[in-house]
């Protein structure tokens, strides 16, 4: 770094998806931004899973691309394998995946780091962090640098005090073959900030020729596979199959066999680990009346021999790792290449940052990803994104860019993140979402890419391109609002598939509401395609699907836009900064306790702190309008 302007406006220390996301949204922004990472090659890195989306997080990268974020465009380009998963039910919950290609996105993402103009990538690592009051100025690195910044953020992933154990084996590190990251935690403890420790852990990887893919269940992906980002036209790259299978009775007994040498029934594992994503060891002790569990098999890549066995993350030794694994259909001759492991970490509990990520007890200072006690790449994108944006908007002194509950479900993690106990590690669900379906994956650019394009992240084209999407919608939903059918062409129109057939004329929006007719249904009506306002929905899968949604739901989206004005109205009434909870008299003591330390800027975030109590609401109500 010899001859280095060493003066920066944004450092991101941390080069995964938490920091990807946070150094381009500050360099797009116009702030002078550097990366600072261990490991130039290990950006992107796919540390467990190489897979994009699912359910929920799905949403979560859909919106992360509607506010100029790149994690979306990155599985796009790498994707191997895309599905929209939960099809079968509404569409609140239809979520779009993708399996990649673990080295491909690894490279695609370090690309787009290294090429982003006012970026610079430093390999090195923090040692001290540089403070001027109660406000950060800079940092020291391990290289004997001295660099200067206005905002920080850190996205430290798992590394934080990291420990990897393997049966009755440990090693310090926080990802196969990467070291830890020590120090930190306690140059944060000695400012104030209270730590805790999480625990996540990942499967064994097996060598591909080694399985026979002939008894395992094919997975095949969807015909016409659905992109991530809304620039995205289409996919282009050659989809491949995944394969299921299951674990057996006797896979268990084995499993058992270990559990005595295993770190975590033995007390060596002391972080939380995931309730939603277990290991298979947890999932016997917590499920033990299932005779199986799924194991899907999932290449790693075009030209990978290494296949992740997805559902059988574990910690237990390596020999009873490799004996059960034999037990399981298609895998009796597996080839096992790499056992799995657990990762042990430091984090620090969310109620210690604002709704910006900027933390509470350090001007200029913002937390993003695993640090916060988040699990999930997706997760972590979406917090590196808004770290970034108001990383770049306290340089340039602008107010900060918030998302609230009720318009993203970034809104909705950030909120749960800050206001509920954070006891293990956060993973985003639709069900944590009270009005996930108008937050759906299909409308996040209509939600968000207005925001993104005001803050400069996303170019005046794209959002023509989602205003004409928008018009075409309109205009499509005003015909069917307006439009009726005969009996007669009912009749052409169900085919005999619908049980019940109108007897008179019928606006075809009433009859789209029925639960078996579909957009589809009414589109083969030669008539009604034939007009210019439907036959473009032909083309517009995405317009398409927008219309049949907002019409067959009118009502419950009305009736969630209703509850959004109440919650808003909440969200109005201001708390005072600096407000004394500790002092009302009446509150409850747990009230007190959780008030005081989350500090709420409104009676809505009150509300959904966990511990605080209908009667301290109506107290807190009375005191505020006093």
């Amino acid at each position: 770094m010899a001859g280095m302007d060493r003066r920066f406006d944004v450092i991101v220390v941390g080069g995964g998806h938490a920091g990807i996301e946070a150094s381009l949204a500050s360099a797009r922004m116009g702030c002078k931004t550097a990366l600072l990472t261990m490991d130039p090659n290990a950006i992107g890195r796919m540390s467990c899973n190489p897979a994009i989306g699912g359910t929920a997080k799905g949403h979560l990268v859909r919106e992360i691309d509607a506010l100029g974020g790149e994690m979306g465009k990155i599985a796009d380009a790498t994707g191997i394998h895309f599905r929209m998963l939960n099809k079968s039910k509404g569409p609140a919950v239809w979520s779009p995946r993708c399996q990649n290609d673990r080295d491909w996105y690894g490279q695609e993402a370090a690309r787009r780091v290294m090429e982003q103009d006012g970026l610079t990538v430093l390999r090195d690592t923090l040692t001290d962090l540089l403070l001027q009051g109660k406000s950060i100025s800079g940092i020291r690195t391990l290289g004997g640098e001295t660099l200067s910044c206005k905002s920080l953020i850190l996205c430290s992933g798992t590394f934080l005090n990291a420990v990897m154990h393997t049966g009755e084996s440990s090693s310090v590190g926080g990802r196969f073959g990467e070291p830890a990251s020590t120090g930190l935690t306690e140059m944060l403890t000695n400012l104030g900030f209270v730590t805790g420790r999480l625990k996540t852990g990942t499967p064994p990887r097996l060598r591909k020729d080694s399985i026979d893919w002939g008894r395992t269940e094919e997975q095949k992906p969807d015909e016409d596979p659905q992109p991530f980002s809304f620039q995205t036209r289409k996919i282009q790259n050659r989809q491949i199959s995944m394969y299921l299978t299951y674990t057996n009775g006797e896979t268990h007994a084995i499993l058992r066999t270990g559990f005595d040498r295993s770190p975590m029934f033995s007390g060596r594992i002391k972080g939380v680990g995931p309730r939603y994503c277990p290991s298979i060891e947890d999932k016997l002790n917590r499920f033990a009346d299932r005779e199986r569990h799924q194991i899907f098999l999932e290449p790693e890549g075009y030209d990978s021999d290494i296949v992740y066995v997805n559902g059988f993350s574990t910690s237990l030794p390596e020999d009873v790792q490799r004996k059960a694994i034999r037990t399981i259909t298609g895998l009796e001759m597996a080839e096992m290449l790499r056992a799995g492991y657990a990762v042990e970490y430091d984090f620090f509990p969310p109620h210690q940052v604002e709704h910006t990520l900027e933390t509470k007890l350090v001007s200029g200072l913002f937390f993003a990803g695993q640090i916060n006690g988040t699990s999930g790449y997706e997760e972590a994108a979406g917090q590196g994104l808004i770290a970034g944006i108001n990383a770049a908007l306290e340089v340039k002194r602008d107010g900060p860019f918030t998302l609230q509950r009720s318009e993203s479900y970034i809104g909705v993690m950030i909120d749960d993140l800050i206001n509920k106990s954070t006891e293990e590690p956060y993973r985003m669900f639709t069900s944590r979402a009270e009005y996930r379906l108008l937050l759906r994956q299909d409308n996040a650019d209509s939600r968000l890419m207005r925001k993104g394009h005001s803050l400069g992240l996303i170019p005046q084209d794209v959002l023509e391109n989602l205003e004409r999407k928008e018009e075409r919608v309109a205009e499509a939903r005003r015909f069917l609002e307006n439009e009726r059918v005969t009996p007669a062409e009912a009749v052409l129109m169900a085919d005999g598939r619908w049980a019940n057939l109108p007897r008179e004329n019928e606006l075809l929006a009433q009859l789209l509401r029925r639960p078996e007719v579909s957009l589809s249904d009414i589109l083969s009506l030669p008539r009604l395609f034939s007009d210019e306002r439907m036959r473009i929905l032909l083309t517009d899968r995405e317009a398409r699907e927008r219309v049949e949604i907002e019409t067959k739901y009118e009502g419950y989206l009305k009736r969630q836009h209703e509850q959004i004005q109440q919650f808003e109205k909440n969200e109005q009434v201001a708390i005072p900064q600096g407000f004394d909870f500790a002092g009302v008299r009446s509150l409850s003591n747990e009230g007190k306790e959780k008030l005081q330390r989350i500090k709420p800027r409104s009676l809505g975030q009150a509300s959904r702190i966990a511990g605080v109590t209908p009667a301290d609401l109506s107290i807190l109500m009375v005191l505020l309008l006093r």
